[in-house]
């Protein structure tokens, strides 16, 4: 935190994830939030979140996480199918995962958020629309729900290489996408980025919406990336140098990356048009020079009449279908 003292004074949200911070200790997790407050300046009205596996927590848990100013969850359920969670190597149980957001009800925590996961193997639109009606019936603020995605070095990936399970195709991908939103859309929830619905505006993470929104972030601890502006930097993920690194009075960077005018542009667009709001034209002009809808419009149009996107109160947005395949739209 020392290290960056200067060029990141001050801070309106704290977000305590990564791993498993449950696994830290309340006085671990007091010393990291204090040393915060020490050396920057964090609003009082900080939203200050932390991700919980629920088989880590407990009643006197989130009574000290209260104590100590945490003022929403975001809990790792995934799925409230015991079996679903067994093939995923998750730790926990549906019991658990019911226990822990009663609990976390019960001490006063009124921002919830629940993660949850689609498209294992096994699961079917059926299994899936149980498993959002069981996260609805506990009415958390904010829902994320991921499309499984394989990580080449993990242990699940070998073991789909081995059995040759298969990932949804894009059609059954879609179904899953198209039916999460609209059951939880009907249930009152925003539909605000491609993964992610708030039960209100003010339920949106806004810790999530800087990244979406290119505002600058620092992240601390290993492999953390960082943002200014201008330049993206990211730290070792070997625990090791990275502790020598601090010994020695030294910044545990792996490498630094500056951005050109043309790739933050790109990474606005990649971002944006992940979300609700879209891009902003105007802003979009005054800060990267192109006026996309001169420069761009025959690709606009197109997708205009595909009704991919829409432009809306002066900002280029995905519709749902083009929210389905927001990582394309940026290529735009």
């Amino acid at each position: 935190m020392a290290f960056y003292k200067k060029s990141f004074p001050s801070f309106d949200t704290i977000y305590i994830g990564g791993g498993t911070p449950s696994l830290l200790s309340i006085q671990q997790i007091d010393y990291i939030l204090k040393s915060a407050n020490d050396i920057f300046n964090i609003d009082k009205h900080a939203e200050i979140t932390i991700e919980v596996n629920p088989g880590d927590v407990s009643i006197e848990y989130f009574q000290a996480l209260r104590k100590l100013g945490i003022n929403r969850l975001n809990i790792g359920i995934q799925s409230f199918d015991d079996s679903l969670l067994k093939f995923l190597g998750r730790r926990h149980s549906d019991e658990e995962s019911i226990a822990a957001v009663e609990d976390a009800r019960q001490v006063g925590f009124d921002n919830i958020g629940m993660d949850l996961i689609y498209g294992v193997h096994g699961q079917d639109i059926k299994s899936w629309r149980q498993t959002m009606k069981k996260a609805l019936s506990f009415s958390p603020e904010h829902l994320s729900c991921y499309q499984f995605s394989l990580d080449q070095k993990t242990p699940l990936c070998k073991q789909y290489r081995k059995e040759s399970l298969q990932l949804p195709a894009e059609n059954e991908a879609l179904d899953f996408f198209l039916t999460t939103s609209k059951t939880l859309t009907d249930a009152g929830y925003i539909h605000y980025e491609v993964s992610n619905f708030a039960r209100t505006d003010s339920s949106k993470s806004r810790h999530n919406m800087k990244y979406w929104r290119h505002i600058p972030y620092l992240g601390l601890g290993p492999s953390a990336h960082s943002f200014d502006g201008s330049e993206r930097w990211w730290n070792t993920a070997d625990v090791e140098s990275y502790l020598t690194a601090i010994k020695e009075g030294r910044k545990p960077l792996d490498r630094p990356e500056k951005l050109t005018r043309d790739q933050l542009a790109l990474e606005t667009l990649f971002l944006g048009m992940r979300t609700q709001d879209g891009i902003d034209l105007e802003q979009f002009k005054r800060r990267y020079g192109p006026d996309l809808l001169v420069e761009k419009k025959p690709i606009i149009d197109e997708l205009i009449k595909n009704k991919l996107i829409e432009i809306k109160n002066g900002c280029l947005r995905p519709t749902l279908a083009g929210m389905a395949v927001a990582d394309s739209l940026a290529l735009i």
